[in-house]
């Protein structure tokens, strides 16, 4: 099924967020990036991933990603997006990412999109340790990507 960035909807990437990460009220102001699976026959959409950009500073914005199960939500442009907002538009030199210690596949993630681990809060969450993670603007591989030319029936 194709997909689409979902802008200026705020609310319902907040909402959307918070539900999956079950963590209803737990995020300061801040903007959403969502994305839809379209599904083309019924003329549906559904979104199925969403970002959360909070706490920008000048030169850090804190970001918070949220998917439904399964990696068909993954998009290259998606991530792209995720990172362009805060390197391109914003000229942050970081972007900053907290991640409790006992989630093993969140973890997994930020590390495989090349988040770095900067720093360890002790107990700082009702499991335990949370771990900050941080992006440096010069390091994101996904600002190298170019967004890919929409495709045309011949």
């Amino acid at each position: 099924m194709p997909k689409a960035l979902l802008l200026g909807q705020d609310a319902v990437v907040r909402e959307f967020r918070e539900n999956v990460v079950a963590t209803e009220g737990a995020f300061s102001e801040g903007r959403g990036v969502g994305l839809l699976d379209i599904d083309e026959e019924r003329n549906e959409a559904t979104i199925i991933a969403g970002c959360w950009f909070e706490k920008w500073n000048g030169v850090n914005l804190n970001i918070h990603i949220a998917a439904t199960p399964g990696r068909r939500w993954m998009t290259r442009e998606f991530l792209r997006y995720c990172f362009a907002y805060p390197f391109e538009q914003l000229g942050c030199k970081r972007v900053t990412g907290y991640v409790e210690a006992t989630n093993v596949d969140a973890r997994k993630f930020d590390e495989h999109l090349g988040f770095e681990l900067e720093a360890t809060l002790k107990d700082a969450s009702p499991t335990g340790d949370v771990l900050v993670y941080v992006m440096w603007r010069e390091k994101c591989r996904w600002l190298k990507l170019k967004p890919r030319e929409p495709r045309t029936e011949h």
